[in-house]
């Protein structure tokens, strides 16, 4: 799984972060409602009004908790109070810090069930992603429909549990790929190849017009919880990989 072990984030702890190092930190939803409160006050406006247009309470919970954490671990990193950042969106959705030009900080965030991942380097793309495995996914239709061809044929060579896994495996691999791109799915998942059955090693296998671009990224799969897979696709490989767990 993950290279480096999620361990426990020290409490009030302050992040420097250099060039050639990429953090992962580990949240659940489920935080002490103080804990809680703290993210609420640090987020701006419109991400509490965001948080407050869910239908469901869970989802405008988790809302907070991605947010407000990412704020709380923006601001150790650069030295700044959290609620100072401002964030604007790129064409595909992905935030980025605005009011920093210098600070050279990529960062991207994941969310899935009660879990949260959130990414961070310096200097470098990076894309997460984290899903629950789920049993109601009608496998071989979304396969054949986002999957490449090599992809969905060896999704066919896997059975029962095997299947669910291999197929979350080879989506969050994909995703996060694309996430660090900045293109997220808009961008067609067929054009490029990443590895997924049992015991292979996690790999961008092929890209397509630019066959070079596969060797340019690193795919990590990260080490989650029984139900969930996970994927860190980071641009380069002169790096170190650190995983935390919690935010504060």
């Amino acid at each position: 799984m993950c290279s480096d072990d999620f361990v426990e984030a020290q409490t009030g702890n302050s992040y420097s972060l250099t060039d050639n190092e990429v953090r992962v930190w580990r949240i659940g939803c489920d935080l002490p409602s103080a804990q809680f409160t703290k993210l609420q006050l640090i987020l701006s406006s419109d991400e509490r009004e965001r948080a407050e247009r869910f239908h469901f309470d869970v989802d405008g919970r988790r809302s907070v908790v991605a947010r407000g954490s990412l704020r709380l671990l923006l601001g150790q990193i650069l030295g700044l109070p959290p609620k100072s950042l401002c964030f604007e969106y790129g064409e595909f959705g992905k935030p980025r810090l605005t009011n920093l030009p210098e600070h050279r900080i990529q960062f991207n965030v994941s969310h899935s069930g009660d879990l949260i991942l959130i990414a961070v380097a310096k200097g470098r793309a990076i894309g997460v992603d984290i899903e629950r495995i789920r049993p109601d996914v009608d496998l071989d239709g979304v396969a054949a429909r986002f999957f490449s061809a090599n992809e969905y044929r060896n999704l066919a060579l896997l059975t029962g549990p095997d299947k669910y896994e291999g197929f979350f495996t080879c989506w969050t691999r994909k995703e996060a790929f694309l996430k660090a791109k900045g293109g997220g799915l808009s961008a067609p998942l067929d054009q490029f190849d990443v590895s997924f059955l049992p015991h292979e090693d996690a790999r961008l296998l092929e890209t397509r017009p630019d066959r070079e671009e596969a060797g340019r990224w690193k795919l990590i799969p990260l080490a989650v919880p029984a139900g969930y897979v996970a994927a860190l696709a980071v641009e380069g490989f002169d790096w170190t990989l650190k995983c935390l767990e919690g935010s504060d």
